[in-house]
């Protein structure tokens, strides 16, 4: 066990061992990252219905145009993205499309697969729901300039390893 060699088991354990607090009881450095980060998004999440609303969407629906905005998705992509069955995504793209949000078109590729694109209102109101969305709660604006790099920085790169 000299670190140079070891298999991530063998870190993960040492990590573990090594008593620099009481955190550390919970995980390894990964784990204890992890956990808070999950804590910190989980806890903001819990606005986001309210956030949908003022939008007069559901909070699936604001998930719907969020992922809308990489471009055509067809709709069986799009039950996959939210785990559920196609019979569903069809009611929920009945009501953004009656709003003038999105629109159905047929595949290039296969006329019978139906792509969801968003029209130009669809477009206007998830841009301002993104600005929305990227508001950050106050505690992360409040802190240091160079913190706040630090994380972008961190976050970058952990993004470039999915």
């Amino acid at each position: 066990m000299n670190g140079l060699n070891d298999g991530p088991s063998e870190q993960v354990m040492r990590r573990q061992a090594s008593p620099s607090g009481p955190a550390e009881s919970e995980g390894g450095l990964p784990e204890q990252a992890w956990t808070l980060l999950f804590e910190l998004l989980h806890t903001h999440m819990r606005n986001f219905p309210a956030l949908a609303a003022e939008f007069e969407l559901s909070p699936v629906q604001a998930h719907v145009l969020r992922q809308l905005g990489e471009g055509a998705l067809a709709m069986s992509t799009l039950a996959n993205y939210l785990s559920c069955d196609a019979s569903n995504v069809t009611g929920l793209v009945d009501r953004l499309e009656a709003r003038g949000l999105v629109e159905r078109k047929s595949s290039e590729q296969d006329r019978r697969v139906k792509m969801l694109v968003l029209t130009e209102a669809g477009a206007e109101l998830r841009g301002r729901l993104m600005a929305r969305l990227s508001a950050p709660p106050p505690l992360i604006a409040a802190m240091p300039d160079e913190d706040l790099a630090a994380l972008r920085d961190i976050m970058r790169r952990a993004l470039k390893t999915q």
